[in-house]
């Protein structure tokens, strides 16, 4: 996994920019994905999928993830009200009518992110706290060497300064301990793909 310039999200085509000229853009990162062609984002997203989720991630995330959710019910952070379609409006209630028409991807309660859409190119989901609305954009993108990448694109809007003070304080987490855990699942997925399909 590299981290990007804010370019590498802003100068792709994608539909996102649309409906998210008010969010800020936190990070964008790209993916091995070696050997992978235009049309292989949907391969891409089948292969992270079958992966598994959360509970398939080491200790330390999993544990991460649980000491989250335990503050954010004893501090009252995310409670519906707070939440998408509360506090905030989805942003599936901004989408043209050809995505508002098009594939979601899954949802479930496991998966705090809720999709929004799901094209050949591109994939959003939302997310929605007192703390922040954010959005995690996976995009496919041309690399200089012909081959093409995942490249994911964190977007958020801080609810006030303490949305504010709370991504400050989430950083190092995420940079050092959530992010490789990622990198490592994901483009192990796509290397095992890849070395299935060499082998027919």
């Amino acid at each position: 996994m590299t981290r990007l310039d804010t370019s590498a999200y802003t100068g792709q085509p994608w539909r996102i920019h649309q409906f998210t000229a008010d969010f800020r853009v936190e990070d964008t990162w790209s993916f091995r994905t070696p050997g992978a062609g235009p049309g292989d984002f949907p391969v891409m997203i089948a292969a992270m999928r079958a992966a598994g989720g959360l509970a398939k991630q080491p200790a330390l995330v999993r544990f991460l993830f649980w000491a989250r959710w335990k503050l954010g019910a004893l501090f009252g952070w995310d409670n519906p009200s707070d939440g998408i379609g509360a506090r905030v409006a989805s942003l599936r209630d901004h989408l043209p009518d050809d995505l508002r028409d098009a594939p979601r991807g899954p949802d479930s309660d496991s998966m705090p992110l809720k999709p929004v859409y799901e094209l050949d190119t591109e994939a959003a989901r939302e997310l929605a706290n007192k703390t922040v609305h954010t959005v995690m954009h996976l995009g496919w993108a041309r690399r200089p060497d012909g081959d093409h990448e995942l490249r994911m694109t964190v977007l958020v809007k801080p609810n006030g300064r303490f949305g504010r003070l709370y991504l400050a304080a989430i950083a190092p987490f995420r940079y050092l301990i959530v992010y490789p855990a990622l990198t490592r699942r994901w483009e192990r997925a796509w290397r095992e793909h890849h070395q299935q399909e060499i082998r027919g």
